[in-house]
């Protein structure tokens, strides 16, 4: 989910999305964890990429979401609500109750 609201954001390339999570305080996440779901979603349709020339090195492979990664992204982001609910309600039933 979170990749997707990033890319939602901005269209990145992979090494730039580990450290925008990093600095969004996930700072233990590697590419080793990223790469596989860029390539999962591509592999999807919900995502595209394409190449950018880069002056210090190869060309990076920037990813955008498509529109089915928006929906996906929408249905996420539901999905997490309806969890936090869930979590919040079995850990603390009083203050549901009020």
């Amino acid at each position: 989910m979170l990749v997707l609201v990033l890319l939602d954001e901005q269209d990145s390339y992979g090494y730039e999305l580990v450290t925008r999570l990093r600095a969004a305080g996930l700072e233990e996440v590697s590419g080793g964890s990223v790469y596989p779901v860029l390539t999962r979603l591509e592999r999807d349709a919900q995502l595209t990429s394409y190449l950018v020339q880069s002056s210090a090195g190869p060309a990076r492979k920037y990813y955008s979401t498509t529109p089915a990664g928006l929906a996906l992204l929408e249905q996420q982001r539901q999905d997490w609500q309806h969890l936090t609910a869930v979590v919040h309600a079995v850990s603390d039933p009083e203050e549901v109750a009020r």
